[in-house]
């Protein structure tokens, strides 16, 4: 069956053949209560600057872009034909939630937004090597440093 031209099928079919990394040590951290959290987007939207270099095509690709807190000049990099970019046009909040998370914060549910959010390209290496062993531990340094406390991973 087809859900919005996609063969689900075939999805599956893909999704089954990527290979899932396996870790032999875990890490269980206890988290802060959300009302004093502090907390910051990662998304693989592919989301830069505008006028910045942006991301390069193909999946080879895997550093991050630093996104500022008051940051909206932002431009969706994601290059697949089969994503609609509507949603992002007319609100940048389908794919980087800013707005909901200062809200969120206004009113004490979280404790604080991030001066700095973080944007990746979704389309990687089978083997995700780079991000997990290069690009992903920098970011997560980076929000270390910054005192995150939870993060708000977002898609195209």
């Amino acid at each position: 069956m087809s859900v919005f031209g996609k063969d689900e099928a075939a999805i599956k079919k893909f999704a089954a053949s990527v290979p899932v990394p396996e870790f032999d040590e875990t890490s269980f951290n206890k988290p802060k209560s959300l009302n004093q959290s502090k907390v910051a987007i990662v998304t693989t939207a592919a989301l830069h600057k505008e006028g910045g270099d942006g991301f390069e095509l193909g999946d080879s690709d895997f550093h991050y872009e630093t996104l500022p807190r008051d940051a909206r000049d932002l431009t969706l990099g994601h290059h697949s034909v089969n994503f609609d970019r509507g949603g992002f046009a007319a609100d940048i909040n389908v794919v980087f939630p800013i707005d909901r998370l200062e809200e969120l914060a206004g009113k004490s549910v979280i404790g604080d937004v991030a001066e700095n959010h973080y944007a990746f390209a979704g389309n990687q290496s089978e083997t995700v090597s780079e991000i997990r062993l290069d690009s992903g531990p920098l970011c997560a340094k980076e929000m270390l440093k910054e005192e995150v406390d939870v993060v708000l991973l977002t898609g195209t």
